[in-house]
């Protein structure tokens, strides 16, 4: 989430219109901030970027541009090296049904 901080701090200004180095958000509550980041949508810095390191589909995949081929094998290396095969499964799951509620989906 760290390497992401950026990416956060621009989806919630695209988004919500709020900047993190406010005041306000000084202010604002741990379980608030979790929501917020929930809720943002594939239309964000953040939320593309799920879509690129996440994406399976090879017909999608074909499609990428070379930038977005590196971002996502950058982040597949990074993070196979650092979980098991069932760990990844399940980040990737999750990142699924994330972008599925995003999307006012069924969870199921």
């Amino acid at each position: 989430m760290f390497e992401d901080f950026d990416l956060i701090v621009s989806s919630f200004l695209s988004q919500y219109g709020f900047r993190i180095y406010s005041d306000d958000f000084r202010k604002m509550k741990w379980e608030e901030f979790k929501a917020l980041l929930s809720g943002l949508g594939p239309d964000t810095p953040l939320g593309r970027m799920v879509q690129i390191r996440s994406e399976e589909d090879e017909e999608i995949l074909k499609y990428f541009t070379p930038e977005q081929k590196r971002i996502r094998r950058e982040w597949r290396l990074r993070n196979v090296e650092e979980k098991s095969e069932e760990e990844l499964a399940s980040v990737l799951e999750s990142l699924k049904q994330a972008f599925i509620r995003m999307a006012g989906g069924d969870m199921h």
